[in-house]
This record gives structure tokens, C-alpha cells and sequence, in this order.
């Protein structure tokens, strides 16, 4: 169940509601924010006694049933799509967003070329990762603090937004000074403490769902971060692994539907990770925005032969200029689509 508040209702009265809620046994997770205040109810009891006696109190707008596993980000709770603004750039609404980016920041050089580059050829933010999860621990890590100071002269330098991984629960408010938003990883997506951590941080959250996670788990893992404070989180479909071996990951690309019938929360997809080949990149971005997402999350590099991680599904600077060229006419028709649509909730 979800109690939804009025937005003037104070401080008291929703904790007059959630002792109500705790007396029929069940236990309460508010969730106040600018646009929205309202209170997961979970457990069992007599649901209906309970609806009944919060539907009247004060400050109270109206008590809804929800099916859900995961109340706060289903439509159920919210029939109208969410948008996310991050640091004056709306995810989930009229605008197609394009995130691009290297995998790692290296050096200074690197990343402020590439970042003019992605700039001028029409992305909004800057990916980047200071700190770096690799699979073997041989492999480059990242440069930490100081590639979140390089990330920073680039937004600086470009008026771009950063999007960087946080990967522990230790350096979320780290990160957080630097960064507009900060990425959960494919390997971090069910690392509770730090979705309950960045529940806390007040900053926008890319969710990237896990190699193995259906689209419930990724749900269920937003609802982590939403139900602890914090309700501005952007779900990313970047590939799940499957017996081929032809790609890094097999793109879910139904995905992208199915998760705007389930959610109001904004989708976006990686088709660098879902492919982890460079050339096949630019087909899948053209299949993501045919399906409907909100945008994508996509590694460029100025030179891939020479990265430090992931060179072989980045796009070179000219690669990443024909893609968006090539795109143009079919972001034009989702702009079209978007406008009959129904209206986003800001």
C-alpha cells in the first residue's frame, strides 16, 4: 500500500500516520521529497482496517492497494512517467539524452577531448569512471579523487554534467561532491548497503541492472535506493550474459518496453557494454531509440587502441560523430512520438 500525502502536509502528521500504520502491524518507509511526499506501507495485516483509518487523517490526499513488490517505482503508484533533472538536464522527458564518454579516466589531455567532442556532437553528460571495478585486480582501478578532479575541470570546461561510478558505500558522499549523478554498476546493483547509502545522498542515481538480474531484481533494487529518500533514479539496460559468445552481452532490448510498463521511472541503454564491439554499437543505439528509451549510455575514447579498459567497444571521436548523425532523423521521430504521449510528471 501507498499513503500519498498532500505536499503541505507537515512533519507531525506524517508521523502520526506511520505510528497508525505500525498499530495494524505494518511497517512504514516514508519518503519525502521535493515533488512528493508519501509512505510505502509493507507486511501483512488487515489492509483493508488499515486503509480505512488513514484515508481520514489529516494531511493524508488518498491511501492506494498496490500488487507491486516494489511500490514506490511501479505505475501503480505513479501512472505518469518521471523525470529526472540532473543538473539542468531532464532524463525521462521531451529530450533524448545521450551520456558518452571514455570508460576510465586516464589523464588530463584524455578527458577534456573528449568531452569537448561529445559536447559538440550532442551529448549532455560526461561519463567517466574515477574509481574502476575490474575483474582482475591487475587491471587498471582508476585514478580515484584525482579523476574526479579531472572530471570536474571538464564539466568546467564544457558545461557538460558528470555521471561517474560509485563503487562502496564509504565514498558515496565522496563522489557525490564531484559528480551531477552517480552510476551503480552491473556488479553492484544488489549491494544493499550502498543502494540504501545513495538513498540517503540526495543526488540523481544511474541503476545499471546486473548481468544475471531480471527485471524484477532491478526493480526491487531501485526500490532500495527510492524507499530509503531518494526517488530521482535512472534505470540502464546495458546487456545480460547469456551462453553467446559472439557479443560481450546479449542486449535485452525488450527491455526498454517492458520496463516503461512496469515503471514510471526513466530507462536508458548502453549499447557498448550490451555489445563490447564498436562497430555493432551504433546499430543497437539506433534499435534503442526505435523502442522507445530515454536515451543512452554510450563509451567514446580518442584513442581506443590505447585505453586502459574496455578500448574495444569505444567509440573513436569521428565514430561517435556519425552515430549521432546518423540518429538524428530517428530521435526526430521519438521527439514526435513523445509529444502525443502522456505528459511526463516533473
Amino acid at each position: 500500500m501507498i499513503i500519498s500525502m498532500y505536499p503541505h502536509a507537515s512533519k507531525a502528521q506524517v508521523e502520526s500516520v506511520c505510528a497508525r500504520v505500525q498499530e495494524f502491524g505494518y511497517m512504514p518507509y516514508p519518503l519525502i521529497a521535493e515533488e512528493c511526499v508519501a509512505i510505502g506501507v509493507i507486511g501483512s495485516g488487515d489492509l483493508r482496517a488499515c486503509l480505512e483509518a488513514v484515508e481520514s487523517m489529516p494531511g493524508v490526499e488518498i491511501a492506494i492497494q498496490i500488487s507491486a513488490p516494489y511500490p514506490f517505482v511501479s505505475r501503480e503508484f505513479r501512472p505518469q512517467s518521471t523525470r529526472i533533472n540532473v543538473n539542468g538536464v531532464a532524463i525521462g522527458g521531451s529530450e533524448f539524452v545521450v551520456m558518452a564518454g571514455p570508460c576510465a579516466v586516464e589523464s588530463e589531455s584524455q578527458i577534456l577531448e573528449t568531452a569537448e567532442a561529445v559536447a559538440a556532437n550532442g551529448a549532455r553528460l560526461l561519463r567517466g569512471g574515477a574509481f574502476k571495478p575490474r575483474t582482475s585486480p591487475y587491471d587498471f582501478q582508476g585514478l580515484a579523487e584525482s579523476g574526479l578532479k579531472l572530471l570536474d575541470k571538464a564539466r568546467r570546461a564544457t558545461g557538460l554534467a558528470i555521471v561517474t561510478e560509485v563503487l562502496g558505500e564509504c565514498d558515496v558522499s565522496l563522489v557525490a561532491d564531484y559528480a551531477d549523478m552517480l552510476q551503480v554498476g552491473a556488479r553492484n546493483m544488489q549491494n544493499f548497503t550502498l543502494l540504501k547509502a545513495l538513498g540517503r545522498c540526495g543526488r540523481p542515481v544511474l541503476l545499471k541492472r546486473g548481468m544475471g538480474a531480471t527485471l524484477r531484481e532491478l526493480l526491487l533494487s531501485a526500490e532500495y535506493i527510492v524507499s530509503h529518500g531518494n526517488p530521482y533514479v535512472v534505470l540502464c539496460e546495458r546487456g545480460i550474459r547469456t551462453f553467446e559468445t559472439a557479443t560481450r552481452n546479449t542486449c535485452d532490448i525488450a527491455a526498454v518496453p517492458v520496463l516503461h510498463e512496469l515503471t514510471h521511472l526513466p530507462v536508458i541503454l548502453d549499447p557498448s557494454h550490451a555489445a563490447g564491439k564498436a562497430n555493432v554499437v551504433p546499430m543497437l543505439a539506433r534499435a534503442a531509440v526505435a523502442v522507445g528509451t530515454d536515451g543512452l549510455l554510450v563509451e567514446v575514447h580518442p584513442c581506443p587502441e590505447r585505453a586502459l579498459s574496455d578500448g574495444a567497444q569505444s567509440l573513436t571521436i569521428p565514430a561517435f560523430r556519425r552515430m549521432m548523425q546518423d540518429l538524428t532523423p530517428y530521435i526526430q521521430l521519438w521527439k514526435e512520438q513523445r509529444e502525443i504521449a502522456v505528459p511526463v510528471h516533473a
